[in-house]
């Protein structure tokens, strides 16, 4: 089950990043990828080497159950691994309906400077980060399917560093880049799940995104 973690975690990210990213190029002349973390130390450069190292442990995680790493005895059960099968393939899918849903607003990273439309709408309409919730889905897949300590440690990392990402540096921005359409969309729509994570009322400061 480790080998088919792998495979499905790998053609995930070639489909997220590789694929995705070619699709917006042909769109619009521009691959989507924002990747400058920003000076070292800030923020936004500490939620982006986190994602990178969630990463690569989440390629890690299979490729230490390869190698022979015993996998946690609680979760060491047939049962849990289909589940992570299943969980893992739909976790996939669902963050590449997501992606396809933003359009030409798609990005990977931030540019403080940028401005693009804000997606409210299909999947968007139910969370505002159903991305980062599917990504989080396939990562808890392929922890279960492979469920060593490296994978438990990758789900861990990438939850750290979505939610400092989402809270300190993607919710600065898009309140600054679209304010009060923004706060309104965060005070009707859950963060990553229906309901869940709404804002009450408009923060009363917007802090730098290279903060």
């Amino acid at each position: 089950m480790a080998a088919a973690a792998l495979v499905i975690y790998l053609l995930g990210l070639a489909l997220a990043f590789g694929w995705r990213s070619v699709v917006q190029w042909r769109r619009t002349g521009d691959t989507g990828l924002r990747l400058d973390a920003g000076p070292a130390g800030t923020v936004r450069w500490w939620a982006k080497l986190l994602f990178v190292a969630a990463l690569l442990l989440g390629a890690a995680g299979p490729v230490a159950g390869l190698a022979g790493l015993p996998p946690a005895g609680v979760l060491d059960h047939p049962a849990i691994r289909a589940a992570g099968l299943l969980l893992a393939v739909a976790g996939v899918l669902a963050s590449l309906v997501s992606q396809l849903h933003m359009g030409t607003s798609w990005r990977v990273g931030v540019d403080p400077g940028e401005r693009t439309a804000l997606v409210t709408t299909g999947v968007f309409a139910m969370a505002r980060n159903p991305i980062f919730t599917a990504m989080t889905a396939t990562s808890l897949g392929i922890t279960l399917m492979a469920p060593n300590a490296i994978a438990l440690a990758a789900t861990a990392v990438l939850v750290a560093s979505i939610q400092l990402q989402v809270r300190a540096v993607e919710e600065p921005y898009l309140r600054q880049a679209h304010g009060a359409t923004y706060s309104a969309y965060a005070t009707r729509v859950g963060r990553f799940l229906p309901g869940i994570g709404r804002l009450s009322t408009p923060p009363a400061q917007v802090p730098s995104c290279g903060s």
